[in-house]
């Protein structure tokens, strides 16, 4: 009998959770402890994965010079792409007047009471980064502060030139076992996106859809304009087979959707990047970091979101007010990985900047489930590309016809 191919397997378990969701909300809401397994799961492979992969990634990068340049082309690429996702969006929310005319009564602000009082703190960000005891950041999962200390412990291990190469080969074998580890791990994702989905139909429902309904579709279009417009020009600019690469990664972009969860594919995106073409040292450094300062698919939402509210309550917002609010939203979302709730946090400190009511943005809770499932998977479409892209860069990239053929050569051999 044909195994069923896991990318199915995972849609027949977004349905299914759709359909026990919205018949039996006891049972939906039960099934969270599904969800929350396969979470588990996937973040145990991270920290034993993820940091041999940037050391050894690191050891292979020909210099410091190297990755130098190779972290500011990234930070300008990064700042780059995610300023004309926001001003894209923003165009299109002004050609829609998103919002005019909607009722916003009845938003429950109680779940926004401790968010409104967060800030985002730069310093703190930055010291976010620097882990003062790498123990617990790898406990915390804390990425940049794991990439951080990986960049200086593999520029160590290389500067010994062979006399720790013990430590090299036990990272080496460490990485292998979590790669089959994963392997595992990734065979239970239909029932964590089954569990997933039947929580959130069951918890949040579809009630306030109607009112909404402008926002989810504009986010959607907003959305699709940068997978099917932006994505293709830049993977055209720099020669990446931009649909042969979604192909790759098809059903991690499920798991990420019905998972509401970039970090639920963030181990086994490495193997594939790698697979694809990217230099592992390529994929260690740049998807991390990508994961923290360039979430494409949040930068589609925000800014409609805030004009959505304005024009909700009337409140007019002239050129200079959406240019202050294009320069908020560069600014506070490369601090928003290192904070709880943080895209409501970014939301709700622009929209209190302007004067808009947090009963707006309450309402608009209970239907971001929607869109963030599709905001997930763009942003895991978008780092993919960035990397390739900073793999193409460098000439760490190996063409398919290039492996395909050494294999041939070595076959015939």
């Amino acid at each position: 009998m044909k195994k069923i191919p896991l990318w199915l397997q995972i849609a027949i378990a977004l349905v299914l959770g759709l359909i026990i969701g919205s018949v039996n909300k006891k049972i939906g809401t039960e099934s969270k402890i599904l969800g929350d397994a396969f979470m588990h799961m996937i973040k145990m492979t991270i920290v034993p994965l993820i940091f041999p992969l940037i050391v050894l990634g690191i050891t292979q990068i020909k210099s410091a010079k190297s990755l130098g340049r190779l972290s500011i082309k990234a930070i300008v690429y990064f700042e780059v792409v995610t300023t004309l996702i926001i001003i894209m969006s923003l165009v299109l929310a002004n050609l829609t007047h998103i919002g005019v005319g909607a009722d916003l009564s009845g938003g429950n602000t109680e779940a926004l009471n401790s968010i409104a009082s967060k800030k985002i703190d730069f310093r703190e960000f930055i010291l976010h980064i620097i882990p003062s005891n790498i123990f617990v950041a790898f406990s915390e999962g804390n990425l940049l502060a794991i990439v951080y200390f990986g960049v200086f412990f593999g520029l160590a291990l290389r500067s010994l030139k062979g006399k720790a190469q013990a430590i090299e080969d036990v990272l080496e074998a460490l990485s292998k076992v979590m790669f089959k580890v994963l392997d595992y791990v990734i065979k239970f994702s239909p029932v964590g996106v089954f569990g997933s989905i039947a929580y959130s139909v069951a918890t949040y429902g579809f009630d306030k859809l109607s009112t909404l309904l402008d926002l989810i579709l504009l986010t959607y279009a907003g959305l699709a304009i940068v997978l099917l417009i932006i994505f293709p020009i830049i993977a055209r600019i720099y020669r990446v087979r931009y649909f042969e690469l979604i192909s790759e990664i098809k059903d991690l972009l499920l798991i990420a959707f019905t998972t509401r969860s970039s970090e639920s594919v963030f181990a086994p995106l490495t193997a594939r990047l790698e697979r694809y073409g990217a230099n592992n040292s390529v994929v260690s450094f740049i998807l991390p970091l990508g994961y923290s300062f360039n979430l494409d698919g949040g930068m589609v939402y925000m800014a409609p979101a805030v004009l959505f509210l304005a024009n909700a309550y009337g409140i007019h917002l002239s050129v200079m007010d959406q240019i202050h609010i294009v320069l908020l939203l560069v600014l506070l979302t490369k601090g928003i990985a290192a904070v709880p709730s943080g895209a409501i946090v970014v939301l709700t400190g622009v929209s209190v900047a302007i004067g808009l009511p947090l009963e707006g943005i309450a309402l608009l809770m209970a239907v971001d489930f929607i869109m963030d499932m599709a905001r997930t998977a763009t942003n895991v479409v978008g780092n993919a590309l960035a990397t390739v892209v900073m793999a193409k860069s460098e000439g760490m990239f190996r063409e398919k016809e290039t492996i395909t053929s050494n294999q041939d050569t070595a076959a015939g051999a």
